[in-house]
């Protein structure tokens, strides 16, 4: 049996960490939640010579373990706590060769927690063009570790790293300097109380709030004893000790890296004039923007449609194969219809994450964050409010995590608040079925109709989510100051090996966690629509052959298998909130969607799939897809389902309604009171249904 190393990857935002990671795992990596808490865990296994398996962790990025968010804490934790399964046998800190200074000290305030410690100088294909030269040697001896130069662009300098890692033994774990000097009395008592513990350990735990778990804990409870400082004191300590490192790293640093600023042939300024610029800056990403959302339904269109028909021949192929009974339909009817209600939306969403992932590889959405601070701040937000807004296109569930970032509770709030207005990747699949079916084929400037509506609603989220933000600005009453940081990473080509694993990881985490849901609420509305109770629903056969004995056998089948869906369980439901519906458009078979899809938005199309895939006795395979079923479904008095009203009015509706009860549960643990989330689902719903109410009445 092989042995299996701990290994924490560690590191500044933005120094390619990910891209290690992903260089190291590959595709043996999962994507969890730390224990207890709702931040990413990133774990991977690698391959190591000498049959040494490598446990390989990606910590949340940190500038210092000097901690100011949730995320950064996550890192101090496992490397104070070594009773945790994933303490690090060796942790590889991951720099960036442009800057190397910052980058180090995390670096020094690692190695004196005296853990082996491997340094990854990273990006090293950029050192001509930035003219940077390195001293390895010097600085190897100097920083008491191994320095691996790895460009994951070039994939050069990963199988040295990996033989580092695996001879993790042979490195020093001696600090790099005496930091206790900055008040050689206060440090010297502290280590005469703890004389068997870690003298810069014990600093941490006083500074930091570190939750160890109760073992661990018990051995530091005697350190209240020597919080005797004031905060501001020990404040103005981790300042000194900061001044320290750099002074110590800037000595290295003289020696052991040489730039030659002529050499250097840097188009960045150049470029962030243009791209940041107050008027060019926004045309250019509007202009992005388009392009984007063109492209995800040009591309997109082929392998939807392959899609789709693939689900309805299937299903097909089950009724006429399989022997007639209720296994027969529950697997077509229900199974098969449910899944293939989201799966035909996997090359849509597949392509969004693309273009997201291209963006933010590219170094091009620090860009846009910085731009958009500008507009923030007008609205009672930080520019840090942008990175929750931009991920809730992905979902809002993890955007609405990212406030924590905020340090100031009113932006905070407010950002969670607003978040849910931006349009996410589960409302996709309804805004790209209801498009197709009641926007036409056309162009406006080379622009198809259809893209155009798309953009659109995207750009409606969030201008919402901007001017409810303005409203709750004034309207809350809370005191508040904030700074606005964000770091502008250099300009570099994406990796297409990590746009992948991003968009295959996404697209994966999207399909499955949707697919749940999915075939759950299939199965349960195929029996609901199945059934039902009285004898409207029991003599249906008998009940349709008199009113309508004309008939041919084909429609008589179809007619029947309507009137069992109308007095099924599921019919009962939405005959009953159809008053409430009606004036938006919808009819009862809208209603059950919209009632199922609290669970989650994109279980809306899935559900109608199950009712009209029930309701149907057709076995004609080009009437069968998603598509087809709902452009053919008709009110009682023969006039179509979904016009361009009704469409409108639905499509205003999810682009508004709180239409998600997992974005409720998370915002109420990041708000620690229900308050705030029923106040979303109430305003929300109500103002879905005035707007969407107001564009059928008009468009009708």
């Amino acid at each position: 049996m092989s042995k299996q190393i701990n290994v924490a990857l560690i590191g500044n935002p933005n120094t390619g960490k990910t891209s290690v990671f992903n260089a190291l795992t590959g595709l043996n990596q999962k994507v969890g939640n730390y224990p207890g808490i709702t931040v990413d865990k990133k774990e991977g296994v690698c391959k190591l010579p000498r049959g040494v398996k490598a446990h390989i962790i990606d910590l949340p990025g940190t500038y210092s373990l000097n901690a100011s968010s949730l995320d950064e804490n996550v890192v101090i934790e496992l490397l104070l706590n070594k009773n945790d399964k994933d303490f690090p046998d060796v942790a590889v800190v991951v720099s960036d060769v442009e800057n190397l200074k910052r980058n180090l000290l995390l670096f020094t305030q690692i190695k004196d927690l005296e853990i082996p410690t491997i340094l990854v100088i990273n990006m090293s294909d950029r050192m001509d063009y930035k003219g940077i030269s390195l001293d390895i040697e010097y600085l190897e001896k100097e920083l008491n570790t191994k320095i691996a130069l790895v460009s994951t662009r070039k994939n050069t300098g990963i199988s040295e790293l990996k033989t580092l890692i695996s001879d993790y033994k042979k490195l020093s774990t001696k600090g790099c300097l005496n930091a206790s000097e900055i008040d050689k009395a206060y440090f010297e008592n502290l280590q005469n109380a703890f004389p068997d513990q870690l003298l810069y350990k014990l600093w941490l735990v006083i500074t930091q709030d570190v939750n160890f778990g109760t073992v661990e804990r018990q051995e530091f409870d005697s350190l209240e004893d020597f919080k005797t400082k004031s905060k501001a004191d020990l404040k103005r300590l981790q300042q000194k000790e900061t001044i320290k490192r750099y002074q110590f790293i800037n000595n290295v640093l003289k020696k052991g890296q040489t730039i030659d600023l002529k050499n250097a042939k840097d188009l960045r300024i150049k470029l962030d004039r243009i791209l940041t610029h107050k008027v060019w800056g926004y045309v250019i990403f509007f202009a992005i923007l388009l392009l984007m959302f063109q492209a995800v339904y040009n591309w997109a269109a082929y392998p939807t449609d392959l899609i789709d028909e693939g689900f309805a021949t299937l299903a097909d192929w089950v009724k006429n194969t399989l022997p007639e009974g209720v296994f027969t339909n529950l697997l077509a009817e229900g199974i098969i219809a449910g899944i293939g209600g989201i799966m035909v939306f996997i090359p849509p969403i597949a392509f969004l994450f693309f273009f997201i992932a291209l963006l933010e590889e590219s170094g091009y959405m620090s860009r846009v964050v910085f731009l958009m601070d500008r507009v923030m701040r007008r609205f009672g937000l930080s520019g840090k409010s942008v990175v929750p807004l931009i991920s809730g296109n992905a979902c809002a569930i993890p955007a609405v995590m990212a406030a924590r970032n905020i340090e100031s509770w009113k932006e905070r709030l407010i950002t969670i608040l607003v978040t849910p207005f931006t349009t996410c990747s589960a409302r996709l699949p309804v805004y790209v079925i209801i498009i197709a079916l009641v926007i036409p084929d056309g162009r406006f400037l080379g622009l198809s109709y259809q893209a155009l509506t798309l953009m659109s609603l995207y750009i409606i989220g969030f201008l919402t989510a901007i001017f409810s933000a303005y409203i709750l600005n004034k309207v809350l009453k809370i005191k508040s100051k904030s700074y606005f940081v964000v770091e502008m990473p250099s300009y570099k080509f994406p990796l297409l090996k990590n746009v992948g694993l991003t968009v295959l990881e996404k697209t994966k985490t999207f399909v499955f966690e949707a697919g749940k849901i999915i075939l759950a609420i299939s199965i349960v509305l195929w029996f609901l629509a199945s059934y039902g109770p009285g004898e409207r629903f029991n003599d249906a056969e008998n009940i349709v052959k008199t009113e309508s004995p004309q008939l041919s056998e084909d429609e008589l089948n179809d007619k029947i298998a309507a009137h069992k869906l109308e007095y099924s369980y599921i019919g009962i439901v939405g005959k009953t909130i159809e008053p409430v519906i009606k004036p938006l458009g919808y009819d009862w078979k809208i209603g059950i969607g919209l009632v199922t899809s609290f669970a989650a938005r994109e279980v809306f199309v899935g559900t109608l799939a199950t009712i009209y895939s029930v309701g149907s006795a057709n076995d004609n395979e080009d009437e069968d897809t998603i598509k087809n079923k709902m452009a053919a479904e008709t009110h009682n008095d023969g006039t179509k389902v979904f016009t361009l009203a009704s469409g409108i009015s639905l499509l205003l509706f999810y682009a508004f309604a709180m239409q998600c009860m997992s974005t409720l549960a998370i915002v109420k643990r990041e708000t620690n009171s229900w308050k705030w989330p029923m106040l979303q689902l109430i305003t929300m719903s109500a103002f879905a249904y005035i707007v969407a109410l107001l564009a059928f009445q008009f468009l009708k």
